[in-house]
């Protein structure tokens, strides 16, 4: 299959409307959809403005290629745009870009397809090619212009790389991006390339949508002098163990292949021990890759989350046939309430805590952090240490390892096998364990019976406050940190057996999707088609308490739609506190309403409360549509 397979006259357009990023990509978009190519046009845009949260695909000198594999995509397809002015796209080297290639992957596409999406960003690092795109008059020039390119790419890569017999150093590398589609082949042909002028060998594996191409083989590894890994993605990194190792994102592959090749050369870099902990030069940290405490923080949370809900709604099931039916010994008791109560209370959520505690812990020290990571966090459970209990097992059990893979260094490869399955669950285990029994567990859970005793004093004034704050936490990033903090913290109450915080959280997290679908029936000539429909979806989203839903609207118009959604979430959420509500369930929105939170009418009014807040808001901030 070739380029222009995929991309075709009616998916091009020479000269850009368009003045900034986000215009870029839904002018792109709309052609897209005007051909026939997508099955949902918002859904598309929103999964391309996704790739380019984890990093822009402005890859600079000129060139954007902004790309998505999802479900959106009808079948798979090229558009071009071409801006002789430029547009700020927020490129590598703070560049104007000129050349727009935006790639749609549908979910079921075969690797024919996918290899020639990849191959297309491969071409562009030729600027005497993009000069020919920039001059070119007409579709026609364009097409036949990537036809004799592809032609010449494709003669060029009809051998493989192989280790050289000659004395010369020979270099791995090993490229790889979320998406698999761009930058995944951009870094690997940069590489190449300079590697070619440099008169160095080098083998490069990708690591891409379509699977591992080109893989490294274990001779190849024993012959090779450095090892270079361009990835913002998981790369197989324990075969190369003893080995010089070079950790970069991908974009330095494509930026700085010379500077990377030269390292790798000179010998400019740590030796990867694997399992066994730091370097002899000492360990190097991956450059530009998120980490730290908000990291391992939200790993734990998030594999959590589905015991949180998949629990807290079975719960709140129960509550059906009575709030005291899952006990037998009250009147109201009924078995299928108590088996309600013993698979979500009891069996879920018993596992929150040494989940939480896991996957922190894995987060932290990967797999062998795991074990000592949830036996930490079931004693922090049991011992009554709570959230913040597990959350402080999690992190001791994760360093914990940290330190035994550096203390056992002297172990020879050939035990590292026996590290990871004893020696580091051994003491991994004990340590963790022990710490959490002797120093942790009784300080924490006096802790957390001062805070229940704080809360259940606070006045009205202070209580309608803290619902304020935590009703707009809720709102203002609609998904991202402070929206979790929120949440974590009326998880945390709800197992001190503190109801009251986490119902002004939820009736805060339903209110922007529930506010802007109000505000897109009520005031139809301030939205395009594309927001009225997704106005109707945020009806559902908003309750089923899934805050998200408001992140496409804020996205388009922030100055606007923010404020709106923060300003009814903090309604919601203090007016919850004033009425006194409870939620039992941490989970659930509309469905566990009935049934999980105490004086549920003036519950729902404050919802409904908060939500014509925004909706008001956004009726008298957004201007109407011409």
């Amino acid at each position: 299959m070739r380029i222009s397979d995929l991309l075709q006259k009616n998916t091009m357009i020479l000269e850009l409307a368009s003045t900034g990023k986000n215009q870029v990509i839904e002018e792109l978009a709309d052609k897209l959809d005007r051909a026939g190519k997508l099955a949902d046009k918002q859904k598309y845009i929103e999964a391309i403005k996704q790739r380019e949260e984890q990093s822009s695909t402005g890859i600079g000198d000129g060139v954007a290629i902004p790309h998505a594999k999802t479900s959106a995509v009808k079948e798979p397809a090229i558009v071009f745009g071409r801006s002789k002015s430029g547009v700020d796209y927020e490129s590598l080297d703070g560049q104007p870009s000129h050349l727009f290639f935006m790639i749609a992957a549908s979910e079921g596409a075969n690797n024919e397809h996918l290899q020639t999406l990849s191959r297309l960003s491969t071409l562009l690092i030729d600027a005497d090619f993009r000069e020919v795109l920039m001059k070119a008059e007409n579709e026609e020039e364009i097409l036949t212009a990537i036809d004799e390119k592809e032609k010449t790419k494709l003669d060029d890569q009809d051998e493989e790389e192989k280790p050289q017999d000659t004395d010369e150093k020979y270099i791995l590398a090993v490229t790889g991006c979320p998406t698999g589609i761009a930058h995944t082949y951009m870094a690997a042909d940069s590489l190449k390339d300079k590697a070619k002028a440099m008169g160095v060998s080098i083998k490069v594996e990708t690591n891409g949508s379509d699977g591992v191409k080109n893989r490294l083989t274990p001779e190849d590894i024993e012959k090779a002098d450095a090892i270079i890994i361009a990835a913002d993605t998981k790369i197989e990194k324990e075969r190369f163990a003893g080995k010089l190792l070079i950790d970069a994102p991908v974009t330095d592959g494509i930026r700085r292949p010379e500077e990377l090749i030269t390292r790798a050369v000179k010998g400019d870099a740590p030796i990867f021990q694997g399992e066994g902990g730091g370097g002899s030069r000492g360990e190097e940290a991956p450059a530009k890759q998120k980490s730290g405490f908000y990291k391992h923080l939200m790993n734990g949370v998030s594999n959590m989350l589905p015991f949180v809900v998949g629990g807290g709604i079975l719960i709140a099931l129960s509550f059906f046939f009575g709030i005291n039916a899952a006990d037998p010994n009250h009147p109201d008791y009924h078995p299928f309430a108590e088996a309600l109560d013993i698979i979500g209370g009891g069996s879920a959520f018993g596992l929150m805590i040494p989940v939480l505690a896991g996957f922190i812990a894995m987060s932290i020290a990967d797999r062998p952090g795991l074990a000592p990571g949830m036996v930490a966090g079931l004693i922090a459970s049991t011992g009554d240490a709570g959230f913040l209990g597990g959350i402080i097992a999690g992190f001791l059990a994760g360093y914990i390892v940290v330190l035994l893979k550096r203390g056992f260094t002297f172990m020879p490869a050939s035990l590292a096998g026996i590290k990871t399955i004893l020696v580091y669950p051994l003491f991994g285990i004990f340590f963790a364990g022990y710490i959490m029994l002797t120093f942790i567990v009784e300080p924490v859970q006096a802790f957390n019976s001062m805070l229940e005793g704080w809360l259940a004093g606070m006045g009205t004034g202070n209580i309608v406050l803290m619902g304020i704050i935590l009703g707009a936490m809720m709102a203002i990033d609609m998904g991202g940190p402070i929206n979790k903090a929120a949440f974590t913290f009326g998880i945390a109450m709800i197992d001190a057996g503190n109801y009251a915080p986490h119902a002004a959280i939820m009736a805060g997290g339903m209110v922007p999707p529930l506010g802007i679908a109000l505000a897109t029936t009520l005031f139809k000539n301030k939205f395009n088609k594309q927001e009225l429909e997704a106005g109707k979806t945020n009806y559902v989203m908003g309750l089923s308490f899934i805050t998200e839903g408001a992140i496409p609207f804020a996205a388009a118009d922030p100055a606007r739609v923010i404020p709106s959604v923060v300003a009814g979430s903090a309604v919601a959420g203090g007016l919850a506190m004033l009425f006194n509500n409870t939620l039992m369930a941490p989970h659930g929105g509309a469905f566990v309403v009935f049934v999980a939170v105490e004086n549920w009418p003036l519950y729902i009014l404050a919802i409904l409360a908060g939500a014509a807040v925004t909706a008001v808001m956004l009726g008298i901030l957004k201007k109407p549509l011409k």
